[in-house]
């Protein structure tokens, strides 16, 4: 194929927070600097207005639900009637339209199909009816893991030559910062001088019982719980002001906190299961997540070997980065294009 290839992407997670938002905003980002691809951004909320600064964004006041019904179930309605002719759809984690394009989705966790007890029922539905329209008609899977390649193969028909992994990277350029600027964050929001860091959620996933009893005898401060979620640039400093991210989920897809903490210059004590070992290589002290006992044996273990886990954490993190990702993805839509041109 010459010239440009025309890449229609949902970007529709960005009107929520978390790792999958993330993931969209950096990723979507970073494709619009690659010089053969013309990007296209398919947006839909019903409540957020699209407020970011990607170009050639088509918004829609509707709620996902409805285009889940009209994509995922209906699919009477191409993708191209909203954003137009395109060589290739990237689709999110919550539906695949009907397209003529090449079609590429990525996986960030099967958890509602894996652990279907910690999602709401009508998600699992939602992610069962998706993954038989994947199953069927999708060219590329992008795993964002080794351990989510495995999963979706334990969990799917999806042949293992259809997954590509490629990994996600930190949130942000997160680096150490000087400590009068620890300090006014601290200041700011009265935390204590020295803290643990854990990272809150829904459900039992992120193993916040097991954390509280672990931690009974530190100081603990819980992102989304006993703190409000933060700007990223006040995560920054959140993370450069923990003694260590005490992170035993258990189970991610990836883990971005890991990346974050490491890149921070901030000690990771996280779980020996998933895709956690993978993402943190030799840069974090490895735990049983369902022992209390070995979660705080870890704890305890990061007096010992405090500098060698930054100095391993700040090494590992130069593994991953958002450029890498880009390229990664946008090589594997020129392999698509180009096998379709070749048929």
């Amino acid at each position: 194929m010459t010239g440009k290839i025309t890449v229609g992407m949902d970007i529709s997670q960005l009107a929520h927070q978390g790792g999958v938002a993330t993931y969209t905003q950096n990723l979507a980002a970073k494709l619009s600097e690659v010089s053969d691809l013309e990007m296209v951004y398919f947006y839909s909320s019903l409540r957020q207005f699209y407020k970011g600064s990607l170009e050639n964004v088509k918004s829609f006041r509707f709620p996902p639900s409805i285009f889940e019904i009209l994509f995922n179930r209906l699919r009477s309605i191409s993708i191209e009637k909203f954003i137009g002719q395109i060589d290739i759809f990237h689709s999110s984690d919550w539906i695949q339209p009907p397209t003529k394009a090449k079609k590429v989705t990525t996986y960030h966790d099967v958890v509602p199909l894996k652990y279907p007890a910690w999602s709401h029922p009508k998600i699992v539905s939602v992610h069962k009816r998706r993954l038989r329209l994947v199953e069927k008609e999708i060219d590329c899977v992008i795993a964002v893991s080794e351990s989510t390649k495995r999963d979706l193969l334990e969990v799917s028909q999806i042949p293992e030559s259809k997954i590509t992994v490629v990994y996600e990277a930190p949130t942000a350029d997160f680096k150490p910062q000087l400590p009068e600027k620890i300090k006014g964050f601290k200041e700011k929001y009265k935390l204590p001088d020295k803290f643990i860091l854990a990272i809150g959620g829904i459900g039992e996933r992120r193993n916040l019982a097991r954390i509280k009893e672990a931690c009974r005898d530190y100081p603990l401060v819980i992102a989304g719980h006993t703190l409000s979620w933060l700007s990223i640039s006040e995560l920054e400093l959140l993370y450069n002001s923990a003694q260590l991210l005490l992170y035993p989920s258990l189970y991610e897809g990836f883990g971005l906190p890991i990346l974050d903490a490491q890149a921070c210059g901030c000690p990771v004590v996280t779980s020996n299961v998933s895709a956690m070992p993978e993402v943190a290589g030799k840069g974090a002290i490895l735990v049983d997540p369902y022992s209390t006992e070995d979660i705080i044996r870890g704890i305890s273990e990061v007096r010992e070997v405090r500098e060698k886990l930054i100095k391993r954490g700040l090494e590992n993190v130069k593994r991953f980065s958002w450029e890498k990702a880009a390229q990664q993805t946008a090589q594997i839509y020129r392999t698509l294009v180009n096998s379709s041109d070749k048929t």
